[in-house]
């Protein structure tokens, strides 16, 4: 994949320690459903998902991760959390250059990201491991909040032509921030089936804005495949809750397919916006 050429050849120290810490992860997640069972959700109320039987998956009530390979899959965002976060460092350590654009002159807004991958990680593992309300609630908040998170990336790129003060960068995450659990209530008020095909719409306008402005200096190729492997996983995503070559025990899932694809078009249009002429990541 063109993302992962990219990483390889700027530092294969950056993979190996997301690599490791996602190892770490995957292991505590096997500890904990060898050692506890669903009492832990006792009390918790039951998301309609579940009801409904959403996804093709099948439920093991008596586990604690009811949904297994849902559940672990959702490692892949804990994975690029870790990419992202290490390329935020050092960021931060080369703060303020004059030819980086305004990604890597904003390292907070990376760090807010990776915190959206890795908060969707845990919080899509919560609801598939529980198929709970909140765990639902939680799932979707993560989701709303890493889409935000990027769209944030591409309004600055797009509208913010000079460089801003570290405290001005630190009050707009914090909006941010604001703006993601003001998300919480909303996505109560309005379908996700809404919501969030509109958000992907404004990021694809800021994605092509963006190259409009600095085609010189973005790869068109990164922006497409971000939004091609979008548009596979909603594919997938639609085949698997319609039960199309459904194997409920299988390993391969399609809700797990549609885990890595979303991730990995995610990880695309950040690597997209903040790539400078042949400097990768």
């Amino acid at each position: 994949m063109l993302f992962l050429s990219y990483l390889v050849m700027s530092n294969t120290v950056l993979l190996r320690n997301a690599l490791l810490g996602t190892g770490i992860l995957f292991g505590f997640e096997l500890s904990l459903d060898s050692l506890f069972d669903s009492s832990v959700w006792t009390g918790m109320l039951v998301s309609q998902s579940a009801i409904t039987v959403e996804y093709c998956e099948f439920n093991h009530p008596e586990r604690l991760f009811h949904q297994p390979i849902n559940t672990y899959s959702n490692l892949i965002y804990f994975f690029y959390g870790l990419v992202v976060i290490q390329l935020a460092t050092k960021d931060l350590k080369f703060f303020s250059v004059r030819e980086a654009n305004s990604v890597r002159n904003f390292p907070y807004l990376s760090v807010l990201l990776a915190a959206n991958f890795i908060y969707l990680s845990f919080g899509s593992a919560f609801f598939h491991a529980s198929l709970t309300w909140i765990g639902q609630r939680v799932d979707m908040n993560a989701t709303y909040g890493l889409t935000l998170s990027l769209i944030c990336i591409g309004m600055v790129q797009v509208l913010v032509k000079k460089e801003l003060s570290k405290q001005m960068q630190v009050g707009l995450v914090l909006g941010m921030l604001l703006l993601i659990a003001a998300f919480l209530p909303l996505a109560l008020q309005i379908s996700s089936a809404i919501l969030l095909p509109s958000l992907f719409l404004v990021l694809l306008l800021l994605g092509i804005g963006n190259f409009v402005q600095y085609s010189s200096q973005r790869s068109p190729l990164l922006l497409i495949l971000s939004f091609v492997l979008l548009a596979i996983a909603i594919q997938v995503r639609t085949l698997d809750v319609a039960k199309v070559n459904c194997d409920p025990l299988s390993i391969w899932q399609g809700h797990a397919l549609w885990h890595f694809l979303t991730a990995t078009s995610s990880l695309c249009m950040y690597f997209y916006f903040r790539r400078i002429k042949n400097l990768y990541i």
